[in-house]
């Protein structure tokens, strides 16, 4: 059976900026699409959420009041991504677009084509562009500055911008993305184009003060209060682990779910799965990985309940697309330890590379979407037609290559009754 709650019915947010930017059209994308793509014996309870797991029991509650026993349990759980988490966030967004404050999140299919004017019309002051605490939902693939940068240098030319406009970006993190190349390449490019990078800073409130927007940061090594004026908002609000994860024993010291990083197999519990934005390990949470631990779990869950050995290994692949103007884009993509893939950063920053780039990046999220809710009953993408089958751990190439023994991998209840069938006496 699916569980779907209402924050999680978009399945393809990476298409957020293409819908936003009216280069993709607006997609059907909440969770009745599922209704038609898993089989009819099987159950949906859509627009609710879990309260409550007992992983000793195999029993979860829901909000809807209902309570579900299972054999298997995969979750996908996501942040929870609110507008609470900064004061006066909710009250500034529902302010009229000419006062150019924007969130940047999917609880609504009208959140994007309000947010279509996110980036034009910035004539004066200071645009404060904000990501939260790492980890949170967007993570890799929020960083619009380049693109705010370019319309600003345009309008300036044009005499539509102050020669005084800016560009800063603000976060509590004290880098862009975990992946350090890319954080380097983003880093320099803010440099030559000069966008103000304020690293340390979270913010607590946004308020109006007469006419003037203001922003409250906190620093988070000193504990420094400050006031910024603003003219022209770009925010993505603070996520969190869900509170059930943690209460149920299931997280790891941060909160998040604490899966084995090649297997998504939990690492307590050895009938529950785990993948997305939620997972603990040290990654870029990203759509695209995403997409990538799906077949991975998909195999394993199987697997687990046919009473075999758990053999798919995720290899840490997360890729996430840069845009740097109106139509230019790269992008950069890696594998478990922020080792680089053969593809990173392929795509130059200018010229008709770039530019053949971005368009090639939005068609490619595009047709995600419609693979996942065109209605048609398949594999799931990205292997639609045909089933994945992974070798055995002892024989995978990801561990081998990497010196990885498959004992470490291995569920350690699994490596037990291995151990256990090894040393049993033949008869």
């Amino acid at each position: 059976m699916a569980i779907v709650s209402q924050q999680q019915g978009y399945i393809q947010p990476q298409a957020y900026f293409g819908v936003a930017a009216s280069v993709l059209p607006s997609l059907k994308l909440e969770s009745g699409s599922l209704s038609a793509q898993i089989d009819n014996w099987s159950k949906v309870e859509s627009g609710c959420t879990v309260t409550k797991i007992n992983p000793d029991e195999n029993h979860m509650h829901l909000s809807n009041g209902k309570k579900f026993t299972y054999k298997a349990l995969v979750m996908a759980p996501g942040l929870e991504h609110t507008m609470h988490g900064v004061k006066g966030l909710d009250e500034m967004s529902q302010t009229p677009e000419e006062e150019n404050v924007f969130v940047h999140m999917l609880d609504s299919k009208d959140r994007p084509l309000r947010n279509f004017y996110h980036g034009w019309n910035h004539t004066h002051g200071d645009m404060i562009c904000y990501a939260p605490a790492i980890p949170y939902k967007g993570e890799g693939t929020d960083f619009y500055a380049f693109y705010y940068e370019h319309f600003m240098r345009d309008n300036k030319l044009h005499g539509r911008a102050a020669a005084g406009s800016r560009i800063q970006y603000w976060t509590p993190n004290k880098q862009i993305v975990p992946f350090a190349y890319a954080n380097e390449v983003m880093l320099d490019e803010c440099a030559q184009r000069g966008i103000d990078v304020m690293f340390g800073w979270e913010m607590l409130e946004v308020k109006m003060d007469g006419a003037q927007k203001v922003a409250v940061f906190k620093n988070v090594d000193s504990g420094e209060v400050i006031e910024k004026d603003f003219s022209h908002g770009n925010i993505n609000p603070p996520s969190k682990p869900w509170d059930y994860i943690k209460e149920c024993g299931l997280a790891d010291a941060n909160g998040m779910l604490d899966v084995n990083k090649y297997t998504l197999q939990h690492k307590k519990y050895e009938n529950i799965f785990g993948m997305g934005d939620a997972v603990g390990f040290n990654t870029t949470r990203t759509m695209n990985a995403a997409m990538a631990q799906a077949p991975v779990l998909k195999n394993n869950v199987l697997r687990y309940i046919e009473g075999k050995d758990v053999n798919a290994v995720y290899d840490g692949f997360s890729y996430q697309p840069l845009v740097l103007g109106n139509s230019y884009a790269t992008g950069f993509s890696h594998l478990h330890d922020f080792e680089p893939t053969s593809t990173n950063h392929w795509a130059p920053h200018y010229g008709i590379f770039a530019q053949r780039y971005f368009f090639y990046a939005l068609k490619g999220e595009h047709n995600a979407s419609v693979k996942y809710t065109d209605f048609k009953k398949n594999h799931g993408p990205p292997y639609t037609k045909w089933a994945k089958e992974y070798d055995e751990l002892e024989h995978n190439e990801y561990l081998n290559n990497h010196g990885i023994p498959a004992e470490e991998v291995r569920h350690p209840a699994a490596q037990a009754r291995l151990d256990g069938a090894a040393e049993a006496p033949a008869t």
